[in-house]
């Protein structure tokens, strides 16, 4: 009985937060002086648009209704995948991001797990080797690393080896006009994908790290490892079998608290890259003042924030069962 009220508090503040969220969502466009399109368009797009489209967005929105019909207006829409109209790019909100989100899921999703693994791996070699040469090397330099801006780290490496080396392309995911496909196609990505990624790595690498190493340092003092050394493992064995896999549970958990991070630090590094994922879009709406674009984007990366978070709970009760019953 205990175990089913815990699932059931574990996804309702999930709902409630997500519920929170849609709420303001949807009140706080309302909220502004004057007319209700107005603030959500702005005055720019009302005074460019046609009679046609502002009533259809009138009846779209149901603004000529109560706030009550609004609001179930508003999750109707939701809910049928309905996000709103860009007025800049002409066309639905949702068609608009989903243009672009795959390239910041390119750039996110590889720079999170290859800064988890080689924070991992690094943590856990430092770790063993707690004061010596290579120790104090990795948390010197990955320290030092870890103070740059993002977007800083994104411009030196832009300088160095876009300007001055011309190793990596300046701008954009790909060559455009090109017309290559295939294996030429993926490396040309590859080859765009590499500075971003590198300034977000380089920054990002360092959370893991540092959590994987303390908790080596903690875990190689533990009794379990002991009695594994006593029973002949060898030191391979123990360092990634026995103590490296505890070292596994603050990483994961991190690994979710970075998501948001990680989201706000691609902004910043597409924009520097002109990299044309969901960052440089919040960037480009946000200067054209395309405001349902902009609700649209916060509103999709609260969500996806929402269900890594709830990813990272449910998979740390799979690697420590402790968790699932703790009080």
């Amino acid at each position: 009985m205990m175990a089913v009220l815990r699932q059931g508090a574990f996804f309702s503040n999930r709902l409630i937060a997500f519920a929170i969220i849609l709420t303001l969502n949807f009140i706080l466009p309302r909220m502004m002086p004057g007319d209700p399109l107005q603030a959500i368009y702005g005055q720019e797009a009302l005074l460019a648009m046609t009679p046609q489209l502002e009533a259809e967005l009138v009846a779209r929105f149901s603004l000529d209704q109560s706030m009550g019909q609004q609001f179930a207006a508003y999750i109707l829409a939701l809910l049928s995948g309905d996000l709103g109209h860009s007025y800049y790019y002409n066309q639905e909100v949702l068609a608009v991001i989903l243009d672009f989100l795959p390239w910041t899921l390119l750039l996110t999703g590889t720079a999170l797990v290859i800064s988890t693994l080689a924070g991992l791996i690094l943590g856990i070699e430092s770790g063993y080797r707690r004061g010596r040469g290579t120790d104090k090397m990795l948390l010197a330099g990955l320290i030092f690393l870890s103070g740059f801006p993002d977007f800083f780290m994104g411009i030196l490496l832009l300088l160095i080896f876009g300007v001055v080396l011309g190793m990596v392309p300046l701008s954009g995911a790909l060559t455009p006009y090109s017309g290559l496909g295939g294996l030429p196609l993926a490396l040309d990505i590859t080859h765009h994908l590499l500075a971003p990624l590198a300034a977000l790595v380089l920054v990002r690498v360092t959370s893991s790290y540092l959590l994987t190493r303390n908790t080596m340092i903690t875990t190689l003092q533990e009794n379990f490892i002991l009695a594994a050394r006593a029973k002949g493992c060898s030191e391979g064995q123990i360092k990634y079998r026995h103590a490296g896999r505890n070292s596994l549970l603050p990483v994961v958990t991190a690994t979710g608290l970075l998501i948001p991070h990680l989201i706000t630090g691609a902004l910043f590094v597409e924009i520097v890259f002109s990299y044309p994922g969901v960052g440089w879009l919040l960037y480009n709406s946000l200067l054209t003042r395309d405001y349902p674009l902009i609700q649209g984007i916060l509103l999709m990366v609260t969500v996806a924030v929402l269900a890594a978070n709830l990813l990272v709970d449910l998979l740390y009760s799979k690697l420590d069962p402790r968790v699932s019953h703790a009080h």
